[in-house]
């Protein structure tokens, strides 16, 4: 007796069903094999091999926009394959899109994610204060806590105990991070510990956070010169006839309002660290 198939044959497994989702203005998704991520900016439509396709405009964190067909199952969404569509007249949005403190585009309505297990590490109460101000927003989106170490020099040791991984990477922000500096040779001691491949140091040339902020946002032509051997703040504050050092910060910190209003050095260190910790 013959059978129509192969009887031991395994059943086929049923296929697993994409979502479409409406590319919806900042909707942020990834490209499905990682190389791009961005919010949805516009919706087109463009001629290929004589036929006319729907597309989307992603934009990335730093402003670069760039073009994608609407190819089934060619993005992901929180890590999931989705296939874009285009969304219908009603739902769009004329409204302005908000921008962050740190120049990225604001994500309304955006659910509280869960915490990842990588980490954000400064040196102080100071920095991680300075880094909500102007990537909070951000790190709430992508689920990254920031905490405070109140200095380096056990860094090696905080480093073994969090022990470091693929999915549990460590970004150090360092203070100070200069040739021939005691921060520098802590950093270089780690290095040669091993532990390269899933922590990475950046750090700013400045004393303290407090000298990353530009001394125009105080409105002061130049942070004063400290003279070696004086404690910087202490010297900051009695330059500027400040009496409190807390009152000082409070000034420091309520004059950045954004990006703008810190050094290039920090903000490069910063977006290094949470493109690492996010990868």
């Amino acid at each position: 007796m013959r059978y129509s198939q192969d009887v031991l044959a395994q059943p086929a497994r049923p296929r697993r069903q994409v979502p479409e989702v409406a590319a919806e203005p900042d909707l942020v998704v990834e490209t499905a094999d990682g190389a791009f991520c961005g919010a949805v900016v516009a919706v087109g439509r463009a001629v290929e091999s004589g036929e006319k396709r729907d597309t989307v405009t992603l934009e990335d964190r730093y402003g670069k926009r760039r073009v994608f067909p609407m190819l089934p199952a060619a993005f992901l969404l929180d890590g999931r394959p989705v296939t874009l569509v285009r969304p219908a007249p009603a739902t769009r949005s004329e409204s302005p899109r908000r921008k962050t403190a740190s120049g990225s585009y604001a994500v309304p309505n955006a659910p509280a994610r869960v915490a990842r297990a990588s980490r954000i590490w400064v040196e102080g109460a100071h920095d991680a204060a300075l880094l909500e101000r102007i990537w909070g927003d951000d790190l709430r989106v992508d689920g990254v806590v920031v905490e405070p170490l109140d200095g380096i020099d056990n860094l090696i040791d905080h480093v073994r105990a969090f022990g470091p991984g693929p999915q549990r990477r460590v970004g150090v922000l360092v203070d100070h991070l200069v040739a021939g500096s005691k921060e520098s040779r802590i950093v270089d001691g780690l290095r040669r510990a091993g532990f390269a491949q899933h922590v990475l140091v950046t750090g700013h040339p400045y004393v303290d956070v407090w000298q990353a902020v530009k001394p125009t946002a105080l409105g002061i032509e130049a942070w004063p010169n400290v003279p070696r051997g004086t404690d910087w703040k202490t010297g900051i504050c009695t330059a500027l006839r400040v009496s409190d050092p807390r009152e000082m910060w409070r000034r420091v910190l309520a004059s950045v309002d954004s990006f703008a209003d810190v050094e290039v050095p920090l903000l490069r260190a910063v977006e290094e660290l949470i493109d690492f910790v996010t990868a």
